[in-house]
């Protein structure tokens, strides 16, 4: 690993850590989120985005979502439970990776979960019938490789969901780096991807402003996951609206 990614790899194993037992934060996002409280979430897909991404994955019974940047794992979880699928998740964080355990064997899942990342998930070639990226394509240092890592575990045919943020304008240096940098569509073109679709959800947009104002004005007292909770909402909020929310869907060429 190079040495900024071993630092993004220890800072999410404690953001992980630090969530442990947070249950005024987990039950303040999933209010705003319309999450119910089993589907531990770290990330800022809605109920009703979860059913928008279920849809575009169209994910049959058996078949292998794999998870990318998995976390706690609620998201895959909820997703192959839908379609009966079996989940495998990929996270650089631990911690994160035994609660999605702990998860799946409660909702009674087929998941496995694996140490890797966006850009090296230790899988075969074809592997998945499916990939899901949920918020988090934008923190790989080389996006291209984690679109080419991507496509290459995906089966000819398989399909890929990404949720994410782009800037509005992406010079706009009020915007963090590297949601300037994120651009859905070039980056699945890049790879080899066909029948891109990015689409724009304010929706999602609307949940997501109510949650973070809610955030920064709360006290977090000493608890480290509702302090790092109020600290995002405090710096997100200022600049909210020179990102866009969007979902691209793509399918790797048969």
């Amino acid at each position: 690993m190079v040495e900024g990614h071993v630092e993004q790899a220890a800072y999410f194993e404690k953001w992980y850590a630090d969530m442990t037992g947070a249950s005024v934060k987990d039950e303040i996002q999933q209010r705003h989120l319309g999450l119910p409280p089993e589907l531990l979430s770290t990330s800022l897909l809605t109920w009703h985005g979860i059913a928008e991404v279920a849809e575009a994955l169209e994910l049959a019974r058996g078949e292998l979502l794999v998870d990318l940047a998995c976390g706690r794992g609620g998201y895959g979880l909820e997703l192959a439970s839908r379609a009966q699928a079996r989940v495998l998740g990929v996270d650089f964080a631990p911690s994160a990776l035994e609660t999605a355990r702990v998860l799946a064997a409660t909702r009674g899942i087929d998941a496995d979960y694996r140490l890797g990342d966006l850009v090296a998930t230790g899988l075969a070639d074809g592997a998945a019938d499916s990939v899901v990226v949920i918020d988090a394509i934008q923190f790989p240092l080389d996006p291209a490789a984690a679109y080419r890592e991507i496509a290459r575990i995906l089966r000819p045919g398989g399909r890929v969901v990404l949720t994410c943020w782009e800037a509005v304008d992406h010079e706009d240096q009020a915007v963090a780096e590297r949601l300037r940098k994120v651009d859905l569509h070039r980056g699945l073109q890049g790879a080899g991807f066909v029948d891109i679709q990015v689409r724009e959800r304010p929706e999602w947009r609307v949940a997501e402003r109510a949650m973070w104002a809610e955030a920064a004005a709360l006290d977090p007292g000493d608890d480290p996951a509702l302090l790092s909770f109020h600290d995002e909402g405090v710096r997100v909020l200022p600049t909210f609206d020179r990102a866009r929310r969007v979902m691209a869907t793509a399918a790797r060429p048969r």
